[in-house]
């Protein structure tokens, strides 16, 4: 059976005596996918991300809050442990999320609006929007 490429076949392969071999990660990179819209693809995915809007606290929760704050300053011990729900404003966009922390609090600090935890983090009281203590 005599084929089409019978008299190449067996002829050594080509080495350019000018051109250095490439590597295989350079020969490689020659077939990657060319993306023109360098990115693209990380705006889509932020955009994709979802966030959820402040809650609009009741007057009620509101009051209910404020007594729960006032036991916790009160508070034998000086410490207390609380876990705090609290709404977290999402930095690149509108929106945010409702994120729960647990810990010791240090002090509440009114005149700053703000609950300090033993451990460093600081929440803005006008974010809390639940507060639940075992004590």
């Amino acid at each position: 059976m005599k084929g089409k490429y019978d008299d190449i076949i067996d002829m050594p392969h080509h080495v350019s005596p000018r051109r250095p071999r490439m590597s295989r990660e350079e020969r490689a990179a020659q077939f990657m996918p060319f993306m023109a819209l360098t990115g693209y693809a990380d705006v889509i995915r932020e955009t994709e991300r979802l966030t959820d809007e402040r809650p609009e606290l009741s007057e009620s929760v509101k009051e209910e809050l404020g007594r729960k704050l006032h036991q916790l300053c009160s508070a034998s011990g000086g410490h207390p442990e609380a876990a705090v729900t609290y709404f977290r404003p999402d930095a690149r966009k509108a929106g945010g999320a409702l994120v729960t922390v647990t810990g010791r609090l240090k002090r509440i600090d009114r005149t700053e609006g703000v609950m300090k935890f033993e451990d460093g983090r600081e929440i803005l009281l006008e974010d809390v929007t639940e507060i639940e203590s075992p004590e």
